[in-house]
């Protein structure tokens, strides 16, 4: 590369800023790749219309051991920052000898649940157009020479989209896909522990009303909105995924926000980047993928000993 290095050696470049005559120097040198993938979507009147790539921008730049109070957003480090993480696990420490990353700009629209699509500032797509959207983009990313690419993800239904657009770039390419929901890198019991026992996970609830608050709490206004308190889940252990046209009660969004505050926003920051780094850094460390195969068995033939009907 001539004129192009990533910070102490480690972190992310812009891959707007990548010259064409350098470009694939930089994919040679680099670890990976990642895409941050959101949505434009009411999050109710405390939050802004783009929570999602808040969130999803801010942790995809904390990928590549680069993370910390000060890394992203608005958020300035402070006396309290490490008092912020006591009590959990999570290094926010630039680590000299971890991977080299370069970063995509995001996809900023994505399909948008029932629930939310009459709400104003949603923008939606249909789940078509995403899939096909989606399946562009990462070959794309593939095809300039990234066979490595982490999808961090702030937007609960881009994980079926993006799913199905990594499924089939994978069989027309060689790449490893790796698609993380930042929303899922703090378990429900740590959210108990931070949280209380009221219901904090709900969409635009206390948790992810904190995870803005960790990157840019002056985008949020916890005074907009009164407490909803979400919809029971069904009383079984089983897993199972529910859809409803409204459930009730519900204004675009429901939770306690009165218990977000911007200190556990820096504390699911924290748990979470540090998170995400853990599988990044186990992700580049592992073995890359076979190219993809149209045969139903790697070196069969159709009808041979090893793959044929009898």
């Amino acid at each position: 590369m001539d004129g192009l290095s990533w910070p102490a050696g480690v972190g992310l470049l812009p891959a707007a800023r990548i010259p064409g005559g350098e470009l694939a120097a930089v994919a040679e040198a680099a670890d990976f790749a990642v895409l941050p993938v959101g949505a434009v979507e009411w999050h109710g009147p405390h939050l802004p219309l783009g929570t999602d790539l808040i969130l999803a921008e801010g942790f995809a730049a904390e990928s590549a051991g680069t993370g910390g109070p000060a890394a992203v957003g608005n958020t300035a480090a402070g006396p309290d920052d490490a008092a912020s993480t006591a009590g959990l696990p999570g290094d926010t420490t630039t680590d000299p000898d971890g991977p080299r990353g370069v970063l995509f700009p995001a996809v900023p629209y994505a399909a948008c649940p029932g629930q939310t699509r009459p709400w104003p500032g949603t923008v939606a797509i249909r789940p078509e157009i995403a899939v096909g959207y989606l399946a562009d983009v990462i070959e794309g990313i593939v095809a300039a020479g990234f066979t490595r690419l982490l999808i961090v993800n702030g937007h609960d239904a881009n994980m079926s989209t993006v799913r199905a657009a990594m499924e089939w770039v994978s069989g027309r390419r060689t790449a490893s896909l790796l698609l993380v929901n930042w929303f899922q890198l703090v378990t429900p019991a740590e959210t108990t522990e931070l949280y209380g026992p009221l219901t904090s996970r709900g969409h635009g609830g206390a948790y992810e009303t904190s995870g803005v608050l960790g990157f840019d709490p002056d985008a949020v206004r916890l005074t907009a909105a009164a407490d909803l308190p979400p919809k029971p889940k069904l009383p079984v252990g089983h897993p199972y995924v529910l859809v409803e046209s409204r459930p009730d009660p519900w204004q675009g969004w429901s939770g306690h926000v009165s218990l977000a505050t911007e200190e556990i926003g820096r504390r699911v920051r924290a748990l979470a980047g540090a998170r995400l780094r853990e599988i990044v850094t186990a992700w580049v460390a592992a073995p890359p993928p076979a190219p993809p195969t149209a045969d139903p068995l790697p070196g069969s033939t159709p009808g041979g000993p090893t793959g044929g009907a009898s």
